[in-house]
């Protein structure tokens, strides 16, 4: 039986020396990994190549074993010779430091844990270093109202919420935000077992479906209508008043920086404002069903940059880059991949189920005929000319999401939309019901259900 693990934030309250030792243990750490991804990076560039595939001319490299996490690791006792202000840092907080460059160069080379590959490793630049890790934690360091952390002493926490009982604290994190210091507390307990999950049979009553968008945040397939935060774009003046202010100062000025931490902070707020509204919006619509089906969106190919587009002379006409760029902005302010996961998250916590479903042709095709009807973005109706269903076009998505997920419909034996397809003809509002028909007078009118 798997053990639960879990993790609490705190925020801390350190002295003005206790602030200084953390934010040099910080950069220094930060060094260290910089020095240790170059010295990865050397070597991949030096012995990659095969040696009847080398270039005729080129600088025969000093041959040497492929550095790794485990003689990485025994570098640091040359290290701390070579460097005796690096003892003060305590020595499993050094080793984790060669465990995220093992980690980062993994998921370069290989793939992480969910078959994902990113990027290459980029070098850590000022400020941009900012957790560290005690890998082996014990409750013992929690003293009272504050905790006591090796080489740095007690420091006082807000204890926000209580540790649970029976839990363990398996490792300790101290990262540097915006507003200040907080610790992470990542905690065990073998007597429970891990989210089991629960087998639940989707039926027409238990379940929902949820069409996501801009426009509206979400519409369910009941017709309840989740209207857009937009705390980015509510915000959006302020940020830009103090991002001139801020560059307009000297660089490397006192004004420069404290401004520039107003926006951090601001961006700060936001960041907890946008993830605050997932998790109020995630536990009402769980309230409301066991099964919920969901889009099963990639955000991050809506929201890539356009190809570039050349004519026959090599210059670059335009491609329609800087009418999406707003677009992005509002799929970030949206955040509608941190939402999915919260909600994922939250269902599986409290024994309930998400399953995301193939968004394909959802918004093109009748949720009651199944017939295909093209939309353009700007139509927001659905006027089906085959079996006369009027919806609102989310509303329909919602509802189409959900047969779908119940296996009812099926479109993967749809057509394509043709490339140069036709506008659909717009209804005036006197065929569309004015406009002013309530969605829940649409669906008595029009759901099948």
């Amino acid at each position: 039986m798997s053990s639960m693990r879990i993790a609490h934030q705190y925020r801390l309250l350190p002295t003005t020396n206790q602030k200084a030792t953390i934010n040099r243990w910080l950069d220094m750490l930060r060094h260290q990994y910089n020095h240790l991804l170059s010295d990865r990076f050397n070597w991949w560039e030096c012995n990659r190549s095969p040696v009847n595939s080398c270039p005729l001319v080129c600088h025969l490299p000093e041959l040497r074993e492929q550095p790794d996490y485990y003689s990485q690791k025994r570098s640091l006792v040359e290290l701390k010779d070579s460097r005796p202000w690096y003892k003060d840092i305590h020595s499993q907080v050094l080793q984790n430091c060669v465990e995220r460059v093992k980690l980062a160069m993994n998921r370069f080379i290989k793939r992480d844990s969910k078959g994902q590959k990113s990027g290459k490793p980029r070098f850590k630049a000022k400020n941009r270093y900012r957790t560290f890790t005690y890998p082996q934690g014990d409750n013992k360091w929690i003293v009272g109202n504050k905790i006591n952390l090796p080489k740095i002493g007690l420091i006082k926490v807000i204890w926000h919420r209580p540790i649970p009982d029976g839990f363990t604290v398996k490792t300790v994190s101290i990262t540097k935000k915006a507003d200040g210091f907080y610790v992470t507390l990542s905690l065990e307990d073998k007597t429970i077992s891990d989210f089991i999950p629960v087998e639940i049979l989707p039926t027409m009553g238990n379940s929902i479906g949820i069409d996501m968008g801009l426009e509206k945040f979400a519409t369910t397939s009941d017709g309840v209508l989740i209207e857009p935060s937009k705390f980015l774009r509510k915000n959006e003046e302020k940020l830009n008043s103090l991002q001139s202010k801020a560059s307009s100062r000297p660089k490397k000025s006192r004004a420069r920086k404290l401004l520039y931490k107003k926006v951090a902070k601001l961006h700060q707020k936001i960041a907890r404002q946008r993830k605050q509204f997932h998790f109020e919006e995630s536990q009402k619509l769980l309230s409301r069903a066991d099964v919920i089906f969901v889009e099963d969106l990639s955000v991050k190919n809506m929201s890539r940059r356009c190809k570039p587009k050349i004519d026959e002379k090599g210059n670059y006409l335009p491609n329609g880059q800087s009418a999406k760029s707003g677009l992005n902005k509002s799929f970030a302010d949206a955040g509608l991949s941190q939402f999915v996961e919260i909600l994922s998250f939250k269902a599986e916590k409290a024994g309930l189920k998400v399953i995301k479903v193939d968004p394909k042709g959802t918004s093109q095709h009748c949720s009651n005929c199944l017939e295909k009807v093209p939309k353009e973005l700007s139509d927001r109706w659905h006027c089906c000319p085959f079996c006369s269903t009027i919806l609102d076009r989310d509303l329909n998505s919602a509802i189409l999401i959900k047969k779908v997920g119940l296996g009812i419909a099926s479109l993967k034996n749809a057509q394509p939309t043709p490339k140069g397809r036709k506008r659909s003809p717009r209804r005036t509002a006197s065929a569309v019901g004015d406009g002013s028909m309530s969605l829940k007078m649409i669906m008595s009118k029009a759901h099948p259900n």
